[in-house]
């Protein structure tokens, strides 16, 4: 059941406070915290933390937050034999604002993330090749993400590709045809298409374009209002589960990386997609990143008690 993350790993920094500043204002806050974060690693410890194998593919560099990003992502049972230190480059780092309600900015500072290059992939060659499911974000070059996902369409893997942060250049810059399903939130969807998915029609609207551009199928992670499915059996909708969000940061990761491993369990497309969705639901209720992944038992009480 071997999962592949070709990705960024990045140490976050993350302040918490009352509210977001507005542009030019300073504001105290109330704590900060460091920790593992980048979409690629979070989504790797998001389905380590529920039991599956993953092996993560990335860089970063050969400095003391390299190895306490290694550190802590081997930590959640990660396989990093094939994450370079860079000693060229820094490691990459986010620096998150979360308020009071959970909502937060961020500000990506790449570093070893940018610097990948297909020498990256010869070196995860064999993961890929025996891989499942393949996980991509967008916080490296896009070359290097066209190319694994080309790799995986060769190994007959799942390609799995978050839009994230969503792309300027619009759909132009998203390899549509090499992924087998889409999952932008509501910000990247917008982006995409021009169509913010406030209702379950724009959703429908916003997915059926992306599909017309040769996406397999789409989910629109639409937050607090569910989570909208468009694939070639049709649409699917998984309302919003009840849970007390204090913290959004890395949710959409964790949606993911549960995607991933319900796939890879073998579970039904809506299955897997409800799973998904308790994921990221559950890891609303804990501050941080990767380390708000839930674990498979905590997913599964959520999934039984709705």
């Amino acid at each position: 059941m071997s999962i592949v993350v070709v990705g960024s790993l990045n140490l976050d920094i993350v302040a918490y406070g009352p509210r977001l500043p507005k542009p030019g204002e300073t504001i105290h806050g109330d704590r900060y915290t460091l920790g593992l974060g980048g979409k690629g690693a979070n989504q790797a410890a998001a389905v380590a933390r529920l039991g599956n194998d993953v092996t993560m593919v990335g860089r970063v560099g050969a400095d003391a937050f390299g190895e306490q990003v290694l550190t802590a992502l081997a930590g959640f049972g990660t396989d990093v034999s094939c994450v370079l230190r860079d000693r060229e480059q820094s490691t990459g780092i986010a620096v998150i604002g979360v308020d009071a309600k959970g909502e937060n900015t961020i500000n990506v500072i790449g570093g070893a993330n940018l610097a990948l290059d297909e020498s990256d992939l010869a070196r995860g060659r064999d993961a890929i090749a025996r891989a499942k499911i393949l996980l991509t974000q967008r916080e490296i070059p896009d070359d290097v993400t066209r190319a694994a996902l080309r790799a995986a369409r060769a190994a007959g893997a799942i390609a799995i590709h978050d839009p994230a942060p969503a792309p300027s250049a619009g759909l132009d810059a998203v390899p549509l045809f090499d992924i087998d399903i889409l999952t932008p939130n509501e910000s990247e969807t917008e982006a995409l298409v021009g169509l913010r998915p406030a209702t379950r029609d724009a959703a429908n609207e916003a997915a059926t374009k992306l599909r017309e551009r040769g996406a397999r199928t789409v989910i629109v992670k639409m937050g607090a209002a569910g989570v909208f499915a468009l694939g070639p059996e049709g649409t699917l909708f998984v309302p919003p589960f009840r849970v007390a969000t204090v913290d959004t940061v890395g949710a959409g990761d964790c949606f993911n990386g549960g995607l991933a491993d319900a796939l890879a369990r073998g579970l039904p497309f809506p299955e897997a997609l409800r799973f998904a969705a308790a994921c990221g639901a559950l890891s609303t209720t804990r501050y941080g990143a990767a380390a708000a992944a839930p674990t498979r038992d905590e997913v599964e009480t959520l999934l039984r008690s709705t």
